[in-house]
């Protein structure tokens, strides 16, 4: 499943850099996914943008924006509930370089 941010962001933006998937966006500012813009999925908050999250599969094994969150608002989203595979596929489509990358409990938290 995608991770999301809940309301108790306090804006911090220590979650953005660490995305692999320049995920993660500032309350207010546009998405974008292959030069398509779209916008803001909360005005108020930092977010992440559930097509481009990939809970850091192939990159992590574990959501990088959780670890670094202090006040622990990056959690999964149940509305976004996804398949190792699934997540796998978009994170290649992001990061072509992947492809071929076996995972191992070092990229994906499923190998744990």
């Amino acid at each position: 499943m995608a991770t999301m941010i809940t309301e108790e962001c306090i804006n911090c933006g220590a979650c953005e850099p660490e995305c692999p998937n320049t995920a993660i966006y500032a309350g207010g500012v546009e998405w974008e996914l292959f030069g398509e813009k779209h916008p803001p999925i909360s005005n108020d908050f930092y977010y992440i943008v559930p097509e481009k999250c990939t809970e850091c599969v192939g990159h992590h094994d574990q959501e990088q924006c959780a670890v670094v969150c202090p006040v622990d608002c990056c959690v999964p989203d149940p509305n976004h509930v996804e398949t190792e595979e699934v997540l796998f596929a978009r994170a290649v489509k992001l990061n072509p370089e992947l492809a071929g990358l076996e995972l191992t409990a070092a990229n994906s938290k499923f190998h744990k």
